[in-house]
């Protein structure tokens, strides 16, 4: 079956399932409903070229996300790094991927 690719994941779906020997990113969105939305497929567009996986989290609650340092809606962390704020282009966020993937980060 053929995947359309630019599309928003499901929390705990994995992009790129199919290659468990790729590193997985374990990422988290935080912000309101429509601007996480609009990241994930975002993102998804961004990496899917890219030799890794990626677990999206979605976290909705206003008070965990100020408590985890959030200040602009959507965001996006690892663990406790906060990789991008805001909408930004997929540009930026392939960008930011290949460079975890240079440093051997997850």
């Amino acid at each position: 079956m053929a995947l359309e690719y630019c599309y928003p994941l499901a929390e705990g779906e994995t992009l790129n399932e199919d290659h468990p020997e790729w590193p997985l990113f374990a990422v988290t969105i935080h912000g309101s409903d429509r601007e996480r939305v609009k990241l994930s497929k975002r993102l998804v567009c961004a990496v899917k070229h890219l030799p890794l996986r990626l677990r999206i989290r979605y976290e909705k609650d206003v008070e965990r996300s100020l408590e985890a340092g959030v200040a602009k809606d959507p965001t996006l962390t690892l663990g406790d790094t906060i990789l991008a704020e805001g909408l930004v282009a997929a540009e930026r966020l392939t960008e930011i991927f290949e460079t975890l993937l240079a440093d051997g980060k997850r």
